[in-house]
């Protein structure tokens, strides 16, 4: 139901203008509800004002309650006019200025913390040994505590049987840690919702990172002393891990900002710590 930018549409005896918009089946029902009471009421005040023609004072009056009905009709089809502009507020535009300073605030920590631990195991990829200290631990499942322990007391008392209420930590290895959070960061950067992820140059980047990376896993795990295939995947994996972190705001990595820890906490902002 599709009117051209204010053209004039008579409604009985109502001339509406209307602008060029799409309305949804319940709204063309309200508003063809308030053009039929808009009608009968303007009818009824015709009866009355042939009936009492010859009053000036009628008439005054007749025009007053017909201002009346006019405001009445603006107020009535305000809530439409408000309604399309509150939902063309979200969309794209409520990914850009909501979704990227929480995905910030949620992520940067756990991304820059995993850069910094990559960055450090260059120069055991140098000398191409995958037995390396730093090299294991990147990837070792049980090297990072991803959730720690909370105590599960009930108003400060353990219910348990056996009085043991620590709660128990969730732990993985940095490199799982840090393809969660790059992907999770990645798909915030998004200017249109209706977009898949795979399709967003920042998640095209992550991906591309994660592939590389797979391959310096694999090759980890053999625990090679001499591994001349290794250092070119990660030298490979740099250079597109570059690209990332210039596509999600963050500095590059020969900046000297990974050169520090970082608290993998939930930031308080949005901005680079």
């Amino acid at each position: 139901f599709i009117h051209n930018n204010l053209t004039p549409t008579r409604f009985g005896s109502s001339t509406i203008f209307f602008q060029r918009r799409s309305i949804t089946v319940m709204q063309l029902k309200s508003l063809l509800t308030v053009f039929f009471l808009t009608n009968c009421c303007c009818s009824a005040f015709n009866i009355d004002h042939n009936r009492n023609a010859a009053s000036s004072n009628n008439i005054q009056q007749q025009q007053d309650r017909r201002n009346v009905l006019g405001q009445m009709m603006v107020v009535a089809t305000s809530p439409f006019l408000l309604t399309e502009s509150a939902s063309a507020s979200g969309g794209a535009t409520a990914g850009r200025y909501t979704t990227i300073p929480i995905a910030k605030r949620r992520y940067y920590g756990r991304v820059q913390q995993a850069v910094h631990e990559f960055l450090m195991m260059g120069p055991d990829m140098v000398q191409q040994d995958m037995t390396a200290a730093k090299i294991q631990y990147f990837f070792d499942p049980e090297g990072v505590v991803v959730v720690p322990a909370k105590r599960k007391d009930v108003n400060g008392q353990c219910t348990k049987k056996d009085n043991d209420c620590r709660g128990k930590e969730i732990r993985d290895s940095r490199w799982n840690d840090m393809k969660a959070s790059m992907y999770l960061l990645g798909n915030a950067f998004r200017t249109d919702q209706q977009k898949p992820p795979d399709r967003l140059p920042t998640v095209k980047a992550a991906k591309a990172f994660f592939k590389e990376v797979d391959l310096i896993e694999k090759n980890v795990k053999k625990k090679k002393k001499k591994d001349s295939d290794t250092p070119a995947a990660y030298a490979n994996a740099l250079d597109i891990l570059d690209v990332y972190l210039d596509l999600v705001e963050l500095p590059p990595i020969n900046s000297g900002h990974y050169d520090k820890e970082f608290d993998t906490l939930v930031g308080e902002s949005a901005r680079i710590t």
